[in-house]
């Protein structure tokens, strides 16, 4: 293709993803879908090779990506139907996180796929938000193999009463299912103009093309780190069981344009939750490489088929079932992202950031009802410091990584939940100093008008957010309860009146401190 008609293209189902999204989010009941965005949308081929998705959760959609295939080559596939999973074990990530997959069928032949994934504060665990500070993934919740939810265009009433029937707000969780499934009807409808107007041969070209771009993109991004293996090491603070300082450890390897990222040595997985499925490594691992490309490189296949990844089974970023996964989409994954980083800092360090918060300091709660109070379920990620680079400071009070969500509006919050937002300011004096500063962390404090009960999974409490190149590490976070500091991880029943303060880390600095006149002069 010339490349302007590969340009076109390209933003031509780019904006497919995109209008599934907008889809999605007007018509989902849940905050967390509406006002969070906590979703994603994307667009397959026929094998299931990721083709195009829109900018939203970097670790819904790289494990999309990588687990894609697997999946749908499992499935006896027709035209209307539509399968549902969120079993981490195939190809979800945590089961909060709810995938719908619809083929398209074009002239009676498959051409290709569209999917989004959104997360469900509701999944039918014990714990309300569904984040339970859990050692089995049956404690999480309901675990979705991939499943027929819909059949020649209509949803199959039994099977979906029988997921509903496993939530505390039916009316709610059916709301979001039924959005996701008007959002890939949104997908379909519009894949099918595309192609119709383009030609099925043209479409296909065209995936080819896009995909030979987006390689030779990636492969020239890296061109400048030299052939060699690059180490990195960092540990989470523990897993809510009683383990403490889990190691995760890179060992990365340049060879011809070729990138194998090894995991040997990372510790074996744990009995607490925060081990990743491979599909969970694999979104941060191809997060990281996508960071280090130029902004124009398309987001599909090609631009990873030059990455390989390897983790040792039962570890904690290759974990096999049963174990329990609810924090490693969440926290593991990021700390994955530090220590990918830290690797390539010693490969090209000019290009590599700081330590931002590392933790998506995840707040759970609800309460599941009794004669006097309704039932309910809440779930939200609280931003904090971004890791300052060689060029500029850490942007303050902010998701950074593997999360891409909004925070829930106060307005959002106190109007829907039984919950008053006391604070809700940046944390002055968390950032780590340097030539450039990281950015200030959160605080965000909440007082319950209702009983509740809360669960806390989070990072980054006794290990600090490192700093790069001689700069400061950012301040760890802080939990406290009614004032007195709490662990990482915790799970407990709250009182009328009792409150929560969340106090994330802020980013770790860059540079030596000695050579920095005021935060925001340019160098």
């Amino acid at each position: 293709m010339d490349v302007i008609g590969l340009s076109i293209f390209a933003n031509r189902i780019d904006a497919i993803c995109g209008e599934m999204g907008a889809s999605l989010q007007k018509s989902a009941f849940s905050p967390n879908i509406r006002d969070r965005l906590d979703y994603s949308c994307a667009v397959f081929d026929a094998q299931g090779e990721l083709c195009a998705q829109a900018a939203h959760i970097p670790v819904h959609l790289g494990s999309m990506a990588f687990a894609m295939r697997d999946v749908v080559t499992s499935i006896d596939w027709s035209a209307g139907d539509m399968v549902v999973l969120n079993d981490p074990y195939r190809g979800g990530t945590h089961l909060p996180d709810v995938t719908l997959i619809a083929p398209l069928f074009i002239a009676g032949k498959l051409t290709g796929f569209v999917a989004n994934r959104a997360h469900h504060a509701d999944i039918g665990s014990e714990t309300p938000g569904s984040m339970p500070l859990s050692s089995d993934l049956h404690e999480e919740g309901l675990i979705i193999e991939p499943t027929l939810l819909v059949k020649n265009d209509q949803i199959e009433e039994d099977y979906f009463a029988s997921l509903m029937s496993n939530m505390r707000n039916r009316q709610e969780s059916s709301g979001d299912f039924i959005a996701q499934i008007a959002a890939n009807r949104r997908g379909l409808a519009r894949l099918t103009v595309l192609i119709e107007k383009m030609g099925l041969d043209d479409y296909l070209r065209s995936l080819v093309a896009l995909n030979d771009y987006a390689a030779t993109l990636a492969k020239n991004s890296l061109a400048d780190i030299k052939d060699g293996e690059y180490v990195f090491a960092d540990v989470l603070d523990d897993d809510g069981q009683g383990n403490e300082n889990i190691l995760i450890n890179a060992r990365l390897t340049f060879a011809q344009g070729s990138i194998t990222v090894d995991f040997a040595g990372s510790a074996p997985q744990v009995a607490g939750n925060i081990n990743c499925p491979l599909s969970v490594t694999a979104a941060a691992v191809y997060y990281v490489f996508r960071c280090l490309m130029p902004p124009q490189t398309p987001a599909c296949a090609g631009s990873f088929k030059n990455i390989s990844i390897l983790a040792p089974e039962k570890s904690v970023v290759n974990a096999c079932y049963p174990a329990a996964v609810a924090a490693g989409n969440v926290e593991t994954s990021t700390r994955i992202v530090d220590v990918v980083l830290g690797a390539l800092a010693k490969a090209i360090p000019e290009r590599i950031p700081a330590a931002s918060h590392g933790s998506m300091n995840n707040l759970a709660m609800g309460y599941v009802g009794d004669n006097d109070h309704a039932p309910w379920d809440y779930y939200e990620t609280i931003g904090g410091g971004m890791g300052a680079s060689n060029t500029s400071d850490g942007l303050d009070a902010v998701q950074t990584h593997m999360t891409n969500t909004l925070n829930t509006p106060i307005e959002a919050l106190e109007m829907k939940y039984p919950l008053r937002v006391i604070r809700y300011q940046v944390r002055q004096d968390s950032a780590g100093a340097g030539r450039h500063c990281g950015g200030e962390g959160l605080i965000r404090e909440y007082e319950f008008l209702s009983p509740a009960q809360v669960t806390i999974l989070s990072e980054r409490r006794s290990h600090a957010p490192w700093g790069l190149n001689h700069g400061a590490d950012g301040q760890p976070g802080v939990n406290r309860y009614n004032g007195n500091i709490i662990g990482a991880k915790q799970s407990f029943h709250v009182k009328t009146g009792d409150r929560i303060c969340i106090e994330t880390p802020g980013g770790g600095g860059c540079g030596r401190e000695a050579l920095r006149v005021m935060k925001n002069e340019k160098f």
